[in-house]
C-alpha cells in the first residue's frame, strides 16, 4: 500500500467523528417520588422548553434512579433541561410563575429570575462518553 493511500485513508477517517454518549448524574433530588424528565436540544431557539424542537431528545426516568444516559449523539453543542415531576402530571408545576417542583440545567447555573440563556448552559459533547453532574434546584 502506498504512503499516499495510507495518508488519504487516515485523513478521511479523522474527519468522521464517533458518536457521543452523555451520562448525567442528578444530585440533590428532594424525594424519590415521581419522574425526572429531561430534554436535550442543540437549538437555542427551542430552549429552555424544547418540546417544540423536532430534533430534541427526551428521556424520563424514575426520580429514585436519578441517572440519565443519551447515546448515539452527533458531537456538538447541546443544552440539557430537566425537571422533577413529583406528582406525575408530566408538567412543571408553578405558583405565580415560580416553579413548585425541582428543575436543573447543564452547567448548573444559579437561577434567580427566569431561565438561563442557551449559551450559559451549553455543553460540548465530543465523541465517546461525556459525563456531567447536574444539581436540582427547588425554589418552593
Amino acid at each position: 500500500m502506498s504512503t499516499g493511500l495510507v495518508l488519504t485513508a487516515a485523513y478521511l477517517l479523522a474527519g468522521v467523528a464517533s458518536p457521543a454518549t452523555l451520562e448525567v448524574d442528578v444530585e440533590r433530588v428532594r424525594s424519590a417520588r415521581g419522574l425526572i424528565h429531561a430534554c436535550l436540544s442543540r437549538d437555542p431557539l427551542h430552549f429552555p422548553d424544547c418540546r417544540s424542537d423536532p430534533a430534541a431528545l427526551t428521556l424520563s426516568v424514575p426520580a429514585s434512579q436519578a441517572r440519565l444516559r443519551f447515546s448515539g449523539l452527533a458531537p456538538g453543542r447541546y443544552a440539557l433541561t430537566l425537571f422533577h415531576d413529583e406528582n406525575g402530571n408530566r408538567k412543571l408545576d408553578t405558583l405565580l410563575g415560580i416553579p413548585r417542583e425541582g428543575f436543573g440545567f447543564s452547567r448548573n447555573p444559579a437561577v434567580r429570575f427566569g431561565a438561563p440563556r442557551f449559551n450559559q448552559v451549553a455543553i460540548v459533547l465530543d465523541g465517546g462518553i461525556n459525563r456531567q453532574t447536574l444539581r436540582m434546584q427547588y425554589l418552593l
